[in-house]
């Protein structure tokens, strides 16, 4: 495909999008950028004690994530981004910060970073909310099986939840395209996954998107 896209598929833990994000990028012959878990230093002690290790957990994401940015800003090709750095601060960092693991200070700092480079960095085209239930979520963590994850609470996930709804509401910077994956199964079912990529590519082409 010739035209440059630019685009990021955003959700919850578990939700699906680094699988998508893969197989997006395999059908289309797009670049994937995917999101630094497994590499994260900080991540099996942040699960562990998230009071004592929410600070250094998140500035390594937001430090990948600058890094990422900068990457696709020179990349020639159409790319596939798992996760968006808005998620980062807007949901997770800000997520700790309101349920007492990041302190006020830790909390000021991070987000002095974040709005420092977000005014440099470029946005995507579009951004895929994928959305789902608690039990989905749940559901799709046990099947994925890392280790780390499977004391991770529905609590947690229902705060990261709401925090997410009311983020796709309210973000500006670029469009938002939402889709419901509670009866979505794009792993195993062909069918939803072309449901899926037509979805985008429909929104995509509809609204003459091209990234610069």
């Amino acid at each position: 495909m010739s035209e440059r896209y630019f685009v990021t598929i955003a959700g919850n833990v578990g939700v699906g999008k680094s699988t998508l994000t893969q197989l997006l990028a395999e059908r289309l012959g797009w670049t994937p950028v995917y999101e630094a878990v497994d590499d994260n230093p900080f991540i099996a002690d942040f699960f562990a004690d998230m009071r004592r290790w929410s600070f250094h957990s998140q500035l390594f994401f937001l430090s990948r994530r600058i890094r990422s940015h900068r990457e696709m800003t020179s990349h020639p090709q159409p790319i596939i981004q798992d996760r968006s750095i808005y998620e980062d601060a807007n949901i997770f960092a800000r997520n700790l910060y309101e349920r007492g693991n990041m302190t006020p200070r830790e909390f000021e700092v991070y987000r002095s970073f974040y709005e420092e480079f977000i005014q440099i960095l470029p946005t995507p085209n579009l951004i895929v909310y994928l959305k789902a239930s608690v039990p989905t979520l749940i559901e799709r963590v046990h099947r994925r099986g890392r280790d780390y994850e499977k004391h991770i609470s529905p609590l947690y996930l229902q705060q990261l939840n709401e925090l997410y709804n009311a983020w796709s509401e309210d973000f500006t910077l670029c469009p938002i395209l939402t889709i419901p994956t509670d009866e979505l199964d794009f792993v195993r079912f062909e069918n939803h996954f072309e449901r899926v990529t037509a979805q985008i590519m429909s929104w995509l082409q509809a609204n003459n998107q091209v990234y610069a």
